[in-house]
């Protein structure tokens, strides 16, 4: 069986759609277009941000066949776009993937201590985006100065540059302070909160609920600034923080990503452990799927 053809599900009645028949849009991004949906990196090498027993399952899953298998299939519904990490198992993944036949256009989450000269030497990335957990703490430790070092160093270097981060605030203060960027990679809640920020938010919630997104997180992940000059890439389920792409989307992430509707697109991280979630994402991102999300990427959502 060739890499990223999925066995069919059990108890399938209906056949399914070919591959060919549910490419995921694209869009322009710099000088190349690339799918609306960015295949996440996160589950790959066990990222969760919902607990640690979940990213262990994670890591424990997805051996090097794994990945390669799920990279091979998102190509096959033209998802052409990866959010790399240089990291762990990831350059050797990368290149057994490329070995393959496999294209992508890398957009590296870059971590503290890679040499970005040596990425844009051997990797020839379409951007680079200092990963949000070293930008969060940076915001967190009132050092973002650094970080705009970083993105002109990365600028010097003849790449698109961008900020992710799982705080809402960071893209807020770079939009204000109008850093030299291209794009951010951000998140529909706040994964960064402190302890007494959680007790605060939890204590404001009428029904007296605890959850992991608070509600105002919705509309708090908004991008103000001019939409021509930033493209901004969300994340949705890059570690497994949500279960139901087709509910959970519709429920939160239109209050937070209306400002800037033409120029976005997702990073999707996918776990397909239970289920095919390369074509379910593929088909909620498709020309031809559900009416509400169809009307959604017309207008150039993406995560």
């Amino acid at each position: 069986m060739p890499p990223g053809v999925p066995q069919a599900p059990v108890g399938q009645s209906a056949p399914l759609t070919p591959a060919s028949q549910l490419q995921v849009p694209k869009m322009k991004f710099g000088g190349v277009e690339i799918s609306r949906m960015v295949l996440g990196v996160n589950p790959f090498y066990g990222f969760a941000h919902y607990n640690n027993n979940f990213g262990t399952t994670m890591k424990e899953w997805y051996t090097q066949d794994k990945v390669c298998d799920v990279m091979h299939q998102a190509n096959r519904f033209g998802i052409n776009a990866f959010n790399y990490v240089h990291l762990d198992r990831g350059p050797r993944d990368w290149a057994r993937f490329v070995a393959e036949g496999g294209q992508m256009h890398l957009i590296p989450q870059v971590t503290a201590g890679v040499d970005v000269e040596m990425l844009v030497r051997t990797l020839k990335p379409l951007a680079l985006q200092r990963q949000g957990e070293v930008v969060d703490t940076a915001y967190q430790n009132g050092d973002m100065n650094s970080v705009k070092e970083w993105c002109k160093k990365v600028r010097d270097l003849g790449v698109m540059v961008g900020v992710g981060t799982h705080i809402p605030e960071v893209i807020a203060q770079v939009e204000e302070e109008n850093w030299d960027v291209d794009f951010y990679a951000g998140c529909v809640y706040n994964r960064r909160r402190t302890v007494d920020e959680w007790i605060e938010g939890i204590e404001r919630r009428d029904d007296g609920n605890a959850q992991r997104h608070l509600p105002e997180e919705r509309s708090a992940a908004h991008v103000s600034g001019n939409p021509a000059d930033q493209e901004t890439l969300f994340r949705l389920q890059d570690s497994g923080c949500r279960t139901d792409p087709r509910s959970r989307h519709r429920a939160g992430v239109p209050h937070g990503v209306r400002k800037h509707q033409t120029h976005r697109r997702g990073l999707r991280g996918m776990f397909p452990r239970v289920k095919d979630e390369v074509r379910e994402n593929a088909e909620i991102r498709s020309p031809h799927s559900h009416a509400f999300l169809t009307k959604w990427d017309s207008t150039g959502w993406g995560a």
